[in-house]
């Protein structure tokens, strides 16, 4: 019986292809195919580097339907690549189940790194990068994205998030009222392309330009957001949350009262929260 093969998860750029690795480019030359969660624009990424490995499409919507006959391959002796669309594949993108189901069937999975967009935003961000959380894509409906948000007031590790044009604004008004519009933020957007921007502030202060300025809300955005400092600031992260459920139920005064007496924070920092 063949030696199984090896399942290679490779980064790609994630717009500069400059920063793509030549162990990257080798692997993707050599092995039988790539897996790829778009084809065409993986298609592009193969073409400009003058390789015609074959692409395989994976993506979301097919990916536990196909696993397993990708083990199946693997298995047989034949080595696989991993990409998603840019990036570390698996980080917001598909490739879990495959990973998981490869992993679990003995084949070896091995990891070719390179760009992250977390990674690259936290390094130019300049918020505390010894401790951070990466949440994702917050949910698109409001309400659920408001009760995360809500959850993660207390959250002392800088927070990471990755946000679509069509919803940055509301993510960051929803952010300075569940974590309070003066949490220092940044805002990354475009990494490593032609227009790329790092901007800082308060939260209530990134919202307002982003506002004034149509040409900040285009493009792809890594968000970070400093997390809750002193115990104060933790006091009155928890006071929001609470007075944010309880005014759900009762007037904002009892509210506020009640939230205030539960976290212990200040009364008067709890209005206009809600």
């Amino acid at each position: 019986m063949d030696e199984p093969g090896m399942l290679y998860v490779v980064a790609t750029p994630i717009g500069n292809l400059g920063d793509i690795g030549a162990r990257a480019l080798d692997t993707l030359r050599t092995v039988a195919a790539i897996c790829a969660e778009d084809t065409r624009r993986s298609g592009q990424l193969l073409s400009h580097f003058g390789i015609s490995t074959p692409l395989l499409a994976l993506h979301e919507h097919n990916e536990d339907a196909i696993a397993a006959r990708i083990v199946a391959r693997l298995q047989a002796g034949e080595s696989l690549a991993l990409v998603s669309d840019a990036g570390t594949p698996l980080v917001s993108d598909p490739g879990f189940r495959l990973v998981q189901a490869a992993r679990a069937a003995g084949i070896r999975v091995s990891p070719v790194p390179g760009a992250s967009a977390l990674i690259a935003a936290l390094s130019v961000a300049g918020l505390p990068s010894d401790r951070f959380a990466f949440e994702g894509f917050l949910p698109a409906k409001a309400s659920a994205r408001r009760e995360r948000l809500q959850g993660l007031a207390t959250e002392t590790r800088t927070l990471i998030f990755y946000e679509s044009s069509h919803r940055i604004g509301e993510a960051l008004a929803d952010m300075a009222q569940a974590l309070g519009g003066e949490r220092r933020a940044v805002l990354a957007r475009e990494l490593t392309k032609l227009f790329e921007t790092v901007l800082d502030g308060s939260l209530a202060q990134l919202q307002a330009r982003i506002e004034a300025d149509p040409d900040q809300r285009k493009g792809e955005f890594v968000l970070l957001v400093h997390g809750a400092g002193d115990d104060a600031d933790a006091k009155v992260a928890e006071g929001r949350r609470l007075y944010a459920k309880l005014s759900q139920h009762l007037p904002p005064s009892t509210a506020a009262k009640l939230a205030a007496e539960l976290s212990g924070a200040p009364r008067k920092a709890l209005y206009g929260a809600e």
